[in-house]
């Protein structure tokens, strides 16, 4: 299965983490990522700690954790890309009627951030 079917027909939540340049690092919870082609994915983020510590520090990490009584899941290793706050494209790619911060966030400044996949690796234990 490719990896954008898997994140379009897998329920489950995800976790970012990022870091700054001196290493301090941050944590939230983050939707599915968008894929734009199967190396490259972009993530709608907010002007909050995660987006500012991708300006010093391009990597970042997605933990996504499926809805079971299992740990199974994706861990995705990315490197930032590129950026854009074009608000038409995110209002079209943003899932609305599953993301229950759209409604708290709407109104407020938004990145689409771009990221190349580097490394994908199952929740528990690593297949190289």
């Amino acid at each position: 299965m490719k990896l954008s079917e898997y994140f379009e027909n897998t329920p489950g939540r995800g976790i970012m983490g990022t870091a700054d340049a001196d290493g301090h690092v941050g944590i939230a919870v983050y939707a599915r990522p968008h894929f734009i082609d199967e190396e490259t994915v972009a993530f709608i983020m907010a002007d909050k700690l995660m987006h500012k510590n991708l300006q010093s520090n391009p990597q970042a990490a997605y933990l996504f954790m499926e809805d079971k009584e299992r740990y199974v899941g994706k861990r995705l290793y990315l490197t930032k890309i590129k950026e854009e706050k074009d608000k038409a494209l995110i209002d079209q790619i943003r899932r609305k009627d599953k993301c229950p911060v759209y409604r708290v966030y709407k109104d407020s400044l938004r990145y689409l951030v771009y990221f190349h996949i580097d490394k994908v690796l199952p929740l528990i234990g690593e297949k190289k």
